[in-house]
């Protein structure tokens, strides 16, 4: 740390005799605030995505105390403020349609308020990206605190995960396995206390990127929401945010290239949600780091899935906690010679010296570098004719005997036209066919909903098939599991390949050669590129319009197209 400390950016809001500071002052004391909270100490930001529409984040009031008591602690001043909170069960047509929209409230706040540093208090998947991105977007001094996963889904004893159980329960009842009582009888065990979900889908996923890139403290990832430790961790943030601030050690010092290659790597290691590759992508962009689809799939390879939680195994979150969590793993990565162990984290310690004593407390959950989960984690890049700007896929979620496959095409051009004729009986399905998807990406939903892991024919269920090849340009839920090829780009509403897919083609999917092929001549696909019309469905609001027409494809992370890197926070021009 250095002797001398830059001058404090709320200084241009506090500080002197004038009308402007009188007026900021004055109108703050109406809330019982003491003369001395303005002489010069750091004013802290607290960044909330509290909603009780949210209920992944309807705990967070409760750590927002915790960082307050530790901000008072370390000397500062803390000032809550709410931002959007896009909630991941209750939003429609998608939270990822809001994720930019509460990125820009985020930016857009803290280059308005007088704020030296930030608290961002996050939870349900989309809150931890939007406001990872609005400050990346600012470059200031941030710690993210998590609000924690849910405890362990119970349901008639037996251990279930959130969002991982139902797509197994919706199948199991339409296969006639399940009863209509006893499925919704599990309501109440599958989500019993406050938290986001407890399997490594993508809430705990961009949990643990927040680790990896040293943004969260250590154990930000797997810590239950209920558990007393979770309050201790916002408190620890609280005091920790105030010595960043007054060193003005800013989130760029953190979100380093190398900091975004440990998560790529910690992302195969944990068996990470796909959803993590458009987010970290667009987090990076706004930080001025180039990364592409090529390094998630580069750094992935090699690194074998060593965490067994659900959907790629059998454990939960809270298991994963007491087993070690996210610091035996990195330990683990970092053995091997695979983590850049001198980036620096908002401990003001490296990444290394924070993770090298962590021990594994049940090799069970954590398991060793030899005896993985599976062999190889990482995301799969596939490329071919069919996704020209790359599709992804999550093997450690996959089944091994569809890595090599070739079938005949279902398309369906909508998913409207999914959920009218998936079960029809006449429907022209085997289960070696490969279920296609149009027009479900970012613009063509808009907002690339989560409905990729399409369900399968209720045909064939009945006979027993669990598993089979689904491509779409939309996104799956971190808690789902199959093999499920997304984020195909150009999406279909862009006019990509995708769009031009019929019925009874037959696509070739390589998997470990990272190879996606439409068996179409190039010849006939332009003739039906000559026919081609896009299929949008109608724009609800003015916000739906700039979003499409901005919005970038998923091979850039979704985010808009002027959406500059990192811009410097000047003090605005006064309000009166």
């Amino acid at each position: 740390m250095s002797d001398s400390k830059p001058k404090l950016r709320s200084r241009v809001w506090y500080e002197g005799n004038g009308k402007s500071a009188f007026m900021h002052r004055s109108w703050m004391k109406n809330q019982g605030v003491p003369d001395d909270m303005f002489d010069g100490r750091p004013v802290i930001g607290i960044c909330n995505t509290f909603s009780e529409m949210t209920p992944c984040n309807a705990h967070l009031r409760g750590l927002v105390e915790k960082v307050k008591f530790g901000v008072y602690e370390a000397g500062g001043f803390p000032i809550e403020f709410p931002v959007l909170s896009p909630s991941e069960s209750q939003t429609r047509p998608t939270a990822m349609l809001y994720r930019n929209l509460a990125a820009m409230d985020v930016e857009e706040s803290i280059r308005a308020y007088p704020v030296d540093g930030l608290v961002l208090m996050a939870g349900c998947d989309k809150t931890t990206p939007s406001l990872m991105m609005g400050a990346a977007s600012c470059d200031v001094p941030a710690i993210l605190v998590s609000g924690g996963p849910m405890l362990n889904g119970v349901v008639k004893n037996e251990r279930v995960g959130s969002g991982t159980a139902v797509f197994r329960w919706v199948e199991e009842l339409k296969a006639g396995t399940m009863s209509e009582t006893d499925f919704l009888a599990a309501e109440a065990g599958h989500a019993r206390s406050a938290g986001s979900c407890m399997t490594m889908g993508t809430a705990s996923t961009m949990a643990a990127m927040v680790e990896a890139l040293g943004l969260g403290l250590m154990q930000n990832a797997a810590i239950p929401a209920v558990d007393a430790r979770r309050h201790q961790l916002s408190q620890l943030a609280g005091r920790k945010i105030v010595s960043l601030a007054q060193e003005q050690i800013k989130i760029g010092r953190i979100l380093t290239r190398e900091a975004f290659e440990n998560a790529i790597r910690v992302n195969a290691a944990i068996g990470g949600s796909t959803n993590a590759v458009l987010h970290l992508i667009a987090i990076a962009r706004r930080m001025g780091v180039e990364l592409t689809l090529d390094d998630w799939d580069r750094l992935g390879r090699g690194v074998p899935t060593i965490v067994d939680l659900m959907p790629s195994g059998k454990y939960l979150m809270e298991d994963f906690y007491y087993a070690g969590g996210l610091p035996a793993v990195m330990r683990a990565i970092g053995e091997k010679g695979l983590l850049h162990k001198d980036a620096l984290t908002v401990d003001g310690r490296t990444i290394w010296e924070q993770v090298c004593d962590a021990e594994v407390w049940n090799s069970d959950v954590i398991r060793s570098w030899e005896q993985p989960l599976r062999e190889e984690g990482g995301i799969a890049v596939l490329r071919g004719n069919l996704a020209p700007r790359g599709a992804v896929l999550k093997p450690s979620a996959a089944s091994p005997d569809l890595f090599r496959h070739k079938g005949r095409a279902v398309v369906f051009s909508s998913i409207e036209d999914y959920h009218a004729r998936i079960n029809d009986p006449a429907l022209d399905v085997d289960e070696n066919s490969i279920l296609v998807l149009q027009n479900c990406g970012p613009k063509g939903y808009p907002g690339m909903a989560e409905v990729g892991n399409m369900g399968l024919p209720k045909k064939l269920l009945e006979k027993g098939v669990r598993d089979m090849i689904r491509i779409s340009d939309a996104r799956m839920s971190g808690t789902a599991y199959g093999t499920v090829i997304l984020h195909v780009a150009p999406e279909a509403a862009e006019g990509g390949p995708l769009a031009l897919v019929r019925s009874g083609d037959l696509i070739e999917v390589d998997i470990e050669g990272r190879r996606l092929h439409l068996e179409v001549d190039d010849a006939e696909l332009a003739r039906r590129r000559e026919d081609y019309k896009p299929h949008l469905p109608p724009i609800a609001s003015g916000y739906q319009r700039l979003y499409r027409n901005h919005v970038e494809q998923a091979d850039l992370g979704c985010d808009f197209d002027f959406a500059d890197a990192s811009q410097e926070l000047s003090p605005q021009r006064v309000s009166h």
